[in-house]
């Protein structure tokens, strides 16, 4: 009973130095002006700005249109480019023309409808050709404009052979026969396609991992430069225990912020659906800030000043997000950098936090990427305890 009274009296005091720690760091976090603002931004407006100020939809696209045909079909046509896709910034007298506002970059396509458009198509002898001219500069702009205006033309068509094979007056033989595929599609978890939520989402993870990496290693760097480390150091508290109070801070910092994203702005503000569990998603969003501020903590031990804790954490996150699979999937990455991607801690968490907010799955399906986590994030934050020994032991 003595051995275990002595075990139970030494645990709670090893738990109550960890609560101190971290109601320190918390403290220091919250004094924190500039900090506490930055943290404040990227939580809230930031992510509301990303939401709804980005989209992967083609809005607004400034079109120029050369009708040489003149007829009531070749109008018809060039009206059904409206908006909120497209913006029609009217007829141009010569082909010239437009590739002249194409080129000063005051439209980005140029619609050219020939001579005997329309008397093409009403022959059915022949095929009936228009001209569309892009500007890809912007290359992911130039991918959508094409696949846009053939969605349009194909409906056109489609409107036009029915008016045709209806009309009482047509003469000659009829357009040949089209058979169309009956195809219908089911889009699951997002069926409006909605991108805003993607958006959302994906700039709350780049941003959560910022923050998670930059707190704990800005902490730790200060107090480095305040000489308040040694003092730690030398006082009943071990390595792990500092180590470990700041990550918690910055756990209790950024899933406060999280949940402030979701129910405050991520919800209410762009409609983003929440269709799993709740306690799972967060207690997953702790395990992973534990993660990346085990990260930030090493980062933290071969640096000196603030700035260079500044430029590090750029250096990190910045291809982290790539290599997670945030916006761009690894199945379009090279084989060598997909298998990077494995490595990431990003990655395996967008598995679970795309899962449960988006298909509501659970542990059953999520459980191969909370492993990794946990892998991860405990060889990362034994790494970080190691070099902290070795630089202050």
């Amino acid at each position: 009973m003595n051995g275990s009274s002595a075990a139970g009296r030494a645990l709670a005091l090893w738990v109550r130095r960890v609560a101190v720690l971290t109601q320190k760091d918390l403290k220091q976090l919250l004094r924190d002006i500039p900090l506490l603002i930055f943290v404040v931004y990227v939580f809230t407006l930031d992510i509301y700005v990303a939401g709804v100020g980005m989209t992967g939809e083609l809005l607004n696209a400034r079109l120029a249109v050369h009708d040489d045909d003149r007829s009531t079909t070749s109008r018809e046509l060039a009206s059904h480019f409206m908006l909120p896709y497209f913006r029609n910034e009217g007829h141009v007298a010569r082909s010239a023309q437009g590739l002249e506002l194409l080129d000063k970059g005051k439209t980005m396509m140029t619609l050219d409808i020939p001579k005997r458009f329309d008397e093409t198509l009403r022959s059915g002898n022949e095929t009936a050709r228009l001209q569309l001219q892009v500007d890809a500069s912007n290359v992911a702009l130039g991918y959508l404009a094409p696949s846009y205006v053939e969605r349009i033309l194909g409906d056109f068509a489609q409107d036009y052979v029915q008016r045709i094979r209806m009309s009482p007056i047509s003469s000659g033989d009829p357009p040949p026969s089209i058979a169309f595929i009956d195809n219908r599609m089911r889009v699951a978890f997002n069926p409006t396609l909605n991108g805003h939520w993607f958006n959302a989402v994906g700039q709350w993870l780049t941003m959560m991992t910022v923050v998670a990496v930059l707190i704990p290693a800005a902490a730790f760097v200060r107090e480095k430069e305040r000489g308040t480390i040694e003092q730690l150091l030398v006082s009943p508290v071990s390595p792990f225990q500092v180590m470990l109070s700041k990550v918690i801070a910055t756990t209790i910092l950024v899933v406060i912020g999280s949940a402030a994203s979701l129910y405050g702005i991520m919800q209410p503000l762009i409609d983003v659906p929440f269709r799993g569990s709740a306690l799972l998603f967060f207690s997953l969003n702790a395990l992973y800030v534990f993660n990346i501020s085990g990260l930030g903590l090493l980062m933290a031990t071969f640096v000196r000043n603030q700035a260079q804790v500044g430029m590090l954490t750029i250096l990190i996150s910045a291809p982290m997000t790539m290599l997670s699979g945030t916006w761009t999937a690894p199945e379009s990455m090279p084989p060598w950098l997909a298998e990077l991607v494995n490595w990431s801690p990003l990655h395996h968490f967008i598995e679970c936090s795309y899962g449960i907010i988006f298909r509501g799955a659970g542990l059953d399906v999520l459980w191969p990427s909370v492993l990794a986590l946990i892998g991860l994030g405990g060889a990362m934050f034994a790494l970080c305890v190691r070099r902290f020994r070795r630089q202050f032991g």
